[in-house]
This record gives C-alpha cells, sequence and structure tokens, in this order.
C-alpha cells in the first residue's frame, strides 16, 4: 500500500471540484484532486452535451484561473432576458446595457469547460490527481482524514492522509455520508429535457424564461447562433417528447414556446434528468467540508447552481490558503459562516419561482401576470436581478473580483508528489 500525505484532498473532479484544485495550485498548499471518471470519457456526467449559464463572477473567476481564454470562443453572451408566463400577456424584460453592463452571463458547453479546467490542472503546481481513481473507504477523525481509494490510478489500494477532505462529489455524495451530515431532498416530480435547437433566425443574445403549467422552459443563445434548451416537464410528459420524431418534437416546442426566437427547424440529441432539490444539512463537519451539489443540487430555472458553488469553491480556497491547519474547526466555521447567506439566498431564490409558477390555485395566475408587468416597469427590481449572479450577501472571494488567491506564509505544510496522474 502506498501513502501520500496532502493538505487538502478533494473527492470530485467535476467542474467544481477541479475549479477548487486549481484555484490551490501555486498557494503552497498540496492537494490530491480523485476522481473516478476521464474527463474526456463519454461517461462522464459533468462534461455531458449540457450548458452552463456562467454569470460574470464566475467568468471573473475563470479569469482569475487562466481559463477564460480557452472557454470564452464557444461562450454565448447573454444580452437580454426575456421572462414570461405560458397563457398571459404580462413579461418581463432585462438589456445589459440598461444595467451598464457588456451580458448578464455567459452560456457554455460543459464539455468546454471541464476541458479547459483539466488542461490546466495538468501543470498546475502542487496539485496531485488521481484519476480514474474512487475512495474505497473515507475515515475521518480529530488528527485528519484517511482515504483508501481503489481504481485504476493504482496497482493496489492506495492510502492517503489529508487534513482535510472536500466533497465535491455531487448531490449523491460518499463523502457528506462519511461525514455525518445529513441531506433533505425534496423531489420536485418534473425530468428536464435538454437539447440544442437551430432557428431559421440566428439567436440575438437574448436568453428565454418561460413558465409554462408543467414547469420552467428555458431557451438560451449558443455561440455558433443555434439554443440549447432545458425542457421542464412531468415525468410521463417527458417520456413522450423524448421519443418523439424530430419533427414532432419541434412542433411541441414551438406550440410550448412560441414563435419569440423564429421557427425552430432541427434538434439534435435529446437527453434527460430528474429533477430534485438537495440540501445539506450543514456544509461543514469534522475535517470535512461540502462544495456545490454535495451541498446544495438545485433546480436549473434561474441558471444559479454552478455560479453557487463555483463562489463555494471560491471562497474556501482563499481560507484555506491562509490556514495553518486547513482541516481546523474554525477555518471550516467561517467557511459556514460566510457561505451561508449566499447558500441559503439562492435556495430560496430558485425553490421559490419553480412553486410561484408552478402553483395553480385560483387567481395565482393573474397575480404573477401583475408582477411580471410591475416589474417590467421597476428598474430598481431589475437592477437588484440582474446582480442575483454575483451573489445574495456576504463577502465576495479575490477570485470572483478576477483576483488570484494570496498564499500566506505557514510554519507547517505537507509536501505531495507534483503533477502525478498515478
Amino acid at each position: 500500500m502506498t501513502d501520500m500525505a496532502v493538505d487538502v484532498a478533494i473527492v470530485g473532479g467535476g467542474m467544481v471540484g477541479a475549479s477548487l484544485a486549481l484555484a490551490l495550485a501555486d498557494t503552497g498548499v498540496s492537494v490530491v484532486l480523485i476522481e473516478g471518471i476521464a474527463p474526456d470519457s463519454s461517461a462522464q456526467p459533468s462534461f455531458d452535451d449540457r450548458t452552463t449559464a456562467l454569470g460574470n463572477a464566475s467568468r471573473r473567476i475563470f479569469q482569475a484561473l487562466g481559463v477564460w481564454d480557452a472557454i470564452a470562443p464557444a461562450a454565448a453572451a447573454i444580452r437580454t432576458i426575456h421572462v414570461s408566463d405560458a397563457g398571459r400577456f404580462g413579461f418581463a424584460r432585462l438589456a445589459a446595457t440598461e444595467q451598464g453592463i457588456d451580458a448578464f452571463g455567459y452560456v457554455a458547453p460543459n464539455r468546454v469547460i471541464g476541458a479547459a479546467l483539466w488542461d490546466k490542472l495538468r501543470s498546475a503546481n502542487g496539485v496531485t490527481l488521481r484519476m480514474p481513481s474512487r475512495p474505497r473507504n473515507v475515515e475521518i477523525t480529530p488528527e485528519g482524514v484517511r482515504i483508501t481509494l481503489a481504481g485504476a490510478a493504482s496497482a493496489s489500494d492506495e492510502l492517503i492522509m489529508a487534513r482535510v477532505v472536500v466533497a465535491a462529489d455531487g448531490a449523491h455524495s460518499s463523502v457528506r455520508a462519511a461525514a455525518g451530515i445529513e441531506a433533505s431532498i425534496e423531489d420536485y416530480k418534473q425530468i428536464a429535457i435538454v437539447a440544442n435547437v437551430a432557428a431559421d433566425v440566428p439567436n440575438d443574445g437574448t436568453a428565454y424564461e418561460r413558465f409554462t403549467p408543467s414547469g420552467p422552459l428555458a431557451v438560451l443563445p449558443m455561440k455558433d447562433g443555434t439554443y440549447t434548451v432545458v425542457w421542464t416537464a412531468s415525468p410521463e410528459r417527458a417520456e413522450l417528447l423524448l421519443e418523439l420524431s424530430e419533427i414532432a418534437f419541434l412542433s411541441e416546442l414551438q406550440g410550448r414556446f412560441g414563435w419569440r426566437a423564429g421557427r425552430f427547424t432541427k434538434v439534435g440529441r435529446r437527453g434527460s434528468y430528474p429533477l430534485q432539490l438537495t440540501r445539506a444539512a450543514t456544509t461543514v463537519a469534522q475535517r470535512s467540508v461540502l462544495i456545490g451539489n454535495a451541498a446544495q443540487a438545485l433546480h436549473p430555472v434561474a441558471g444559479q447552481g454552478f455560479n453557487l458553488g463555483l463562489r463555494d469553491a471560491a471562497m474556501l480556497a482563499e481560507l484555506l490558503a491562509a490556514a495553518e491547519d486547513p482541516g481546523a474547526p474554525e477555518v471550516l466555521k467561517q467557511f459556514a459562516l460566510w457561505r451561508d447567506g449566499d447558500r441559503q439566498g439562492v435556495i430560496r431564490f430558485t425553490d421559490g419561482l419553480v412553486k410561484l409558477f408552478g402553483a395553480s390555485f385560483p387567481g395565482v395566475g393573474a397575480l404573477r401576470n401583475l408582477g411580471l408587468l410591475l416589474f417590467d416597469l421597476a428598474p430598481p427590481a431589475k437592477s437588484a436581478l440582474s446582480r442575483v449572479s454575483a451573489g445574495f450577501t456576504g463577502p465576495s472571494p479575490r477570485l470572483a473580483r478576477g483576483l488570484a488567491v494570496q498564499p500566506v506564509q505557514r510554519s507547517i505544510s505537507v509536501a505531495a508528489p507534483v503533477g502525478s496522474e498515478g
């Protein structure tokens, strides 16, 4: 059995976990990043055919990490947001120019984001990659964390000792379970259908969010002039939509969405995934911390899940780099305190949208319609919504301001092999 001692063990090399590892490079903090599936594999769920809407804070974080230049050529700017309620005449419009910004955010393919992060990680100083490899066992004690790895990265089990373990392994996190942190799961009883569609008119940078009786329908601009569609439906309805021919699917989509984006002419491969709200009872425990979907997995209605997780990673990197002992209780408590307001705010915001526009009791439709009309006439409300992607409350990490994480001289450091993939 081979032993390795590091400051920080990150379990999960998706977009959030990889971003944290990259943020800690060159800070003097030794890191091992553990991922079970190669980033360029078709089986890698984090880097599949879906897209992610990146807020401006996320763009600045990626710029500070040195990966935005690789993402930007495939990223479509969101210059206008159009929100409507199916069957009602009220709608809201937001223009980036009215808020004094170039764009509200950018839509980028997950595969492009993943490739940019992992290309940078392969030469990152102070980061050891264990991929493909999975934890066979995680033992957390007051003194540290013992992680037993098993996988193709080594011929035999490997024991890793770390001061703190970071769970970035998704909504069904095994590290969260090992840390004894409970999580509540609320099933929205909805399925998200994801597909790329072309229209007879190239997009103009408008992102559409249309609320329908079956759930939200998002139509987001892509860099090549097409759109990515996230269509929420009941499980039964989703099954039918996935089985339709291309012509029939486009006809159903056109009927549900309307003609704002022109005539839909072509659809790519359709995928789907169930929608749930998974919320951990706490984000920290003894020598362990949760980020991204391991802490909170959200409905995609407002495109805030990844942006929230990336801010988790940015703030955590700053605290770990400055700490004498990265797993000390006071360090993790500070992280939980600083991130709680933003975390709770985004959870309430997205969950509230789903339930408000999904409600069907008498009169609620008229109230939503009036609200959209008033919102469209209220500049302060528009300004508030345009700032959602920067976070609800709490301190802004350096990375979110476009600044690199600053290492602090520590009297004790645990050395780790550099740049090894095993």
